[in-house]
């Protein structure tokens, strides 16, 4: 009973001399050390002090056999040719293989098998394996890392091909807008923001909860469990800064577009430019606000009609609507504040919108459009030759004006 009261004293001890200089000792300082406590303790020293320290009994003899030996100076952990072995030199080619694999079209292997598998370590591994290589999913990420590979997305950077007057355009756009605003002219940006659906669903991101009380939601965003379809279409004021964002439910129309614009000028846009002689759009090629559609067109020269205001429209190139002012003044912000959030209802989505703001001074309205916007509507040949439609000498088809009808 003593003895077994002597070698828990001797133990707690060790552990306690242990802890304090672990983080000073290299592995042979360390097993030299073990050993030496070992020897000073006799008969059962190896068990007493494996047993604090957690050292293996065969190191803790290696130590001593070194110690009965001399100690001598040298730089060296290890005796020459201990330690595991590297892969690659237990494994000749492994690196070659992995990288094969890992690119199988630039390096000459279209056949690969994982050419169509989404590669994770874990599957690289696996197929090594089935190769006949023996290599972990932890080691094949060090061997990446050491070949000069990381964990990359798709980037969005190839805008398909170029129409040759692009570059014209945008320069077109730029100084037609800088005329209008040293004018004190109003100048906005239009466009649809994606279309979200509206209901018990997830959205993309995170935000700030109490611990283990996230918010849940259904599994699948299945169309059929929508309360219907949100569809916002924003106007940006490019002098001031602020914007407003109709958001509809029935269809994204010529008409929807159009009727966004009039509620714009409505509620903002005729308040802060009660002496506007002209307005001038820029928008995409395409959607609701396309340069090719007619619709757009007859909806417009409704509004120059109906408010005496000549309204100049300047279309983006097509494939380049990521440089409409509107997608990164407006829509990228929305987006941001009201991530992680589900957009259960109509409300919701509007009251987000409205509540955007940034350090620059965005200012935000927005209101819920419950009217309805058929498709399908036809423009007759009759009602397109009644416009008062006025094509630039550069890319009519692109910039153009519509003048208020009976006006000089």
């Amino acid at each position: 009973m003593a003895g077994v009261r002597r070698d828990l004293a001797l133990e707690t001890t060790l552990v306690a001399k242990y802890a304090a200089m672990a983080g000073l000792l290299d592995e042979r300082a360390r097993r030299l050390w073990a050993a030496a406590e070992s020897r000073a303790i006799g008969y059962g020293g190896d068990a007493v002090v494996s047993a604090a320290t957690g050292l293996a009994r065969a190191t803790i003899r290696q130590g001593r056999c070194e110690l009965e030996a001399g100690v001598p100076t040298t730089g060296r952990l290890r005796r020459e040719g201990a330690g595991r072995p590297s892969l690659e030199a237990a494994q000749p080619g492994l690196k070659e293989a992995l990288d094969r694999l890992v690119d199988p079209v630039t390096r000459g292997d279209p056949m690969s098998a994982l050419r169509w598998t989404c590669k994770s370590k874990a599957t690289l591994a696996a197929a090594l394996t089935k190769a006949g290589w023996s290599v972990s999913a932890t080691t094949v990420g060090r061997l990446l890392h050491d070949m000069g590979y990381s964990l990359q997305s798709v980037r969005k950077s190839r805008e398909g091909t170029s129409h040759p007057d692009r570059n014209a355009q945008f320069e077109h756009i730029n100084a037609t807008a800088e005329e209008y605003l040293e004018q004190g002219e109003p100048v906005i940006s239009v466009d649809t923001k994606k279309k979200e659906l509206v209901g018990d669903f997830k959205n993309a991101g995170k935000e700030w909860q109490p611990k283990a009380t996230p918010d849940k939601v259904l599994v699948h965003d299945f169309p059929d469990d929508a309360v219907g379809k949100a569809i916002p279409y924003g106007v940006y004021d490019m002098a001031r800064d602020e914007a407003y964002v109709s958001v509809g439910r029935d269809h994204d129309t010529p008409a929807f577009a159009a009727a966004s614009i009039r509620h714009w000028w409505l509620t903002m846009g005729r308040r802060a430019y009660p002496d506007a002689t002209k307005l001038l759009i820029t928008a995409d090629a395409g959607g609701s606000n396309s340069y090719r559609t007619h619709a757009w067109k007859l909806e417009l020269q409704d509004f120059a009609d109906e408010f005496r205001l000549p309204v100049a429209v300047a279309h983006f190139p097509p494939g380049t609507s990521k440089w409409n002012k509107i997608e990164h003044r407006l829509f990228c912000h929305i987006t941001a504040n009201w991530r992680g959030r589900p957009l259960r209802t109509f409300e919701t989505v509007v009251e987000l919108i409205g509540n955007t703001r940034t350090s620059t001074g965005l200012r935000v309205k927005a209101k819920l459009d419950k009217g309805t916007y058929p498709t399908g509507v036809k423009v007759t040949k009759a009602a397109m030759k009644g416009l008062s439609l006025h094509r630039s000498d550069f890319h009519g088809d692109w910039n153009y004006e519509l003048r208020p009808r009976g006006a000089s």
